[in-house]
């Protein structure tokens, strides 16, 4: 692949719901522009993009990948993102990168909740965003049903730029409103457009010319005075709409019968913006701490964002990486910023799917990859070190939702906490994590199928069988009253004997204390030296409560009295005493078994505030406060852990995908009794078992 500058280059996003044809979109882009010479297929498992093995499997997009096409002297950064939830993150890196977003919408599906989510991604970024209602060769396709939708939920600036000829079986063609032309047939024949459309292309024309005259002072003066824009005039005031954020040109074809995929092409050249066009990149200089603004010249200061990393199991760790200044070489070195590590690059490589293509360079607004980087990982910035610098790093979704993994094997678990680096490290929205309290390991993502496919993937990739379960809920123990324990731990068997005999005194604490232990004994009933052992012997009788055997916080141990035999007493005498008499004191001082609490933040459109309400109530959660702003509701809650730890796929069905929440500890409280006799049961059957 030849070299660019960066006024030759775009970079689009394919954005939208699941099923609305991004992939076999990207493959005709590559069949028609002459990348490939075979039209793959996604339920074949053979596009470009789609190349992993569970996305072949499951005949959807898991990964974003890179799909350069070369057209009309334009290098087209096609970046095909995944269209189900759980794989948002992808997405999110995705838009961080691209100067553009085209969205794709299936004709007959219209706008579904996935176009609306990653439209507001992009909007999010202030991204110029096009628009394709793709698939008009669907049964039930409807173009004009389609543009009005996207008119309600997208935007008013949703404008037709194209008009369909015909649909579903009869589509045949589309009409070109700028340039005033139809193009017929798979090859897209120039002709002349039909009588029966004349009437509706003049009036979807004149709509499109005054949202091309509203975006500039001049061009509205003429267009009111009755003269007609150019074609040149319309592209250049359209264009800055689009870039305005103002205007969505609406675009229309079938990407799998390759109908209007070379006029879609010529729009991204004509619309989405150049990286030259965009504004410029900010960045933070290490040495001073103070942000600089980076233009997109290839002899400027080298600043490269890695924004995904995966693990190939032939060629190990790839890296995916922009350039936003400057150029970046093969077999050079280059300055991890955030890490303070130098890295020593190989071969560079434009990236087509899972195909490599050796490069000597890579230039400012291009994104090449690069394998076998030591330190770097996602969000890096790779920079000169003389001139160190770090570009902001995209901002991935917390996971909130989390199984516990159990290795099948001893040759598993010995493989399991690499493989689970190299997982995260490649997936910056799964979080690996440690519950000292069961000793579970902890794997959180973004929903079910995102764990689904991550321990897959870990047996595929790394060779790692793991058990997936929920994790248990972190219960704790306390005392709701005071009292006091003794006792005496006597044991006789020839010669040296045992004996330690202890009085503790046990006082419940405020919740979020943990544990707090005093001697008050008087005239050496317990000699100073015994002492630390009976508090080692509490403590470690805090580790199992009488209840259901978890573990004991919240209480104030106060050792007052006891005795000692000049022979047979010892530190084991006297740790045994300690734990003896606690847990014989908790079980008189009205033991009660604890459940953590969480904060739940929810974001969720407002319509579907009342039922999301209706069902933490049936959580037993406790409201904290509520408030809405544009049609979005913004809910507070505490909530039992127990009651909440599948909630991401619960909230996912009662908001149709459209909310979203987030978690933070809060405190631990008491159990209701009628639940608590239910846990209990449940701690002792698994004990049993």
């Amino acid at each position: 692949m030849k070299s660019y500058t960066p006024s030759q280059i775009r970079n689009v996003a394919l954005i939208g719901h699941g099923g609305s044809g991004k992939t076999t979109l990207s493959e005709a882009f590559l069949f028609v522009s002459g990348a490939i010479n075979r039209l793959g297929r996604v339920d074949d498992g053979n596009t470009t993009s789609d190349f992993d093995a569970e996305e072949m499997k499951r005949h959807m997009s898991i990964n974003l990948s890179m799909v350069p096409v070369e057209w009309h002297d334009t290098k087209l950064n096609v970046i095909d993102t995944p269209g189900y939830a759980d794989f948002i993150g992808e997405v999110r890196a995705a838009l961080h990168v691209a100067d553009g977003a085209l969205m794709v919408l299936c004709a007959a599906s219209g706008v579904e909740v996935g176009s609306e989510i990653t439209w507001a991604m992009a909007a999010e970024r202030s991204l110029p965003r096009l628009i394709l209602v793709n698939r008009m060769d669907r049964e039930n396709a409807d173009f004009e049903r389609t543009v009005e939708q996207a008119r309600q939920i997208l935007g008013s600036g949703c404008v037709p730029l194209q008009l369909p000829i015909g649909s579903a079986s009869e589509f045949r063609g589309i009409v070109d409103l700028v340039r005033q032309r139809a193009y017929l047939g798979p090859q897209g024949e120039e002709g002349p457009i039909p009588a029966e459309l004349e009437s509706h292309v003049a009036t979807q024309r004149e709509r499109l010319v005054e949202a091309a005259a509203e975006t500039d002072d001049d061009l509205l003066a003429k267009y009111l005075e009755g003269e007609g824009l150019s074609v040149e005039e319309v592209i250049v005031g359209l264009r800055r709409g689009i870039q305005a954020g103002k205007v969505f040109p609406v675009l229309v074809g079938s990407g799998g019968h390759c109908r209007g995929v070379d006029r879609l092409m010529d729009a991204i050249v004509d619309y989405v913006p150049a990286p030259t066009e965009m504004p410029a990149c900010s960045a933070r200089d290490i040495p001073s701490n103070k942000e600089t603004v980076l233009t997109p010249d290839p002899k400027g200061p080298l600043a490269a964002l890695v924004f995904k990393s995966t693990a190939d199991q032939y060629i190990g760790k790839l890296t995916y990486f922009r350039v936003y200044s400057g150029t970046l070489n093969s077999d050079s070195h280059v300055w991890n910023a955030g890490r303070g590590r130098e890295e020593r690059l190989g071969t560079l490589h434009v990236m087509r799917g899972k195909n490599q293509e050796p490069v000597g360079s890579v230039g400012a607004g291009d994104i090449g990859a690069v394998a076998k980087l030591a330190e770097t990982t996602t969000g890096d910035t790779l920079c000169q070190r003389e001139r160190s610098l770090v570009v902001p790093a995209p901002q991935f979704p917390v996971p909130n939702f989390s199984a516990a993994l159990y290795p099948r094997t001893k040759a598993d678990l010995d493989k399991m906490s690499l493989a689970l680096a190299r997982l995260v490290e490649e997936d910056p929205t799964l979080h690996i994590s440690r519950e000292h309290d069961t000793g579970e390991t902890l794997l959180a993502g973004v929903g079910e199928s995102h764990l689904d496919i991550a321990v897959e993937k870990m047996k595929r990739k790394f060779g790692v069988e793991l058990t997936v379960s929920p994790p248990k809920v972190p219960y704790k123990e306390t005392i709701t009253v005071g009292t006091k324990a003794e006792y005496k731990h006597k044991k006789q068997t020839g010669g040296h004997g045992q004996y330690g005999h202890v009085f503790l005194e046990l006082e419940p604490l405020p919740r979020g204390s943990t544990f707090h232990f005093e001697e008050k004994v008087v005239g050496g009933a317990v000699p100073r030296n015994y002492i630390p052992a009976v508090e080692k012997g509490v403590h470690e009788a805090l580790q199992e409560g009488v209840i259901a055997h978890y573990p004991v916080v919240d209480v104030r141990v106060v050792l007052y009295d006891g005795s000692y035999h000049p022979v047979d007493s010892s530190d084991l005498s006297f740790k045994l005493a300690g734990l003896m008499a606690f847990r014989k004191g908790m079980g008189q001082a009205q033991p009660a078994l604890l459940e953590p609490v969480v904060k739940v933040t929810l974001v969720v459109p407002a319509h579907f505030q009342g039922d999301v309400m209706s069902d933490l109530n049936g959580r037993r959660a406790r409201l904290l406060g509520t408030s809405s702003q544009g049609g979005t509701a913004y809910i507070e809650a505490l909530a039992p852990l127990a009651e909440i730890q599948r909630y991401a796929t619960v909230l996912r069905s009662i908001t149709q995908g459209r909310g979203s929440f987030s978690l933070e500890f809060d405190h631990y409280d008491e159990v209701p009794a009628h639940l608590a006799q239910a846990i209990v049961a449940a701690s002792k059957q698994q004990g049993e078992s």
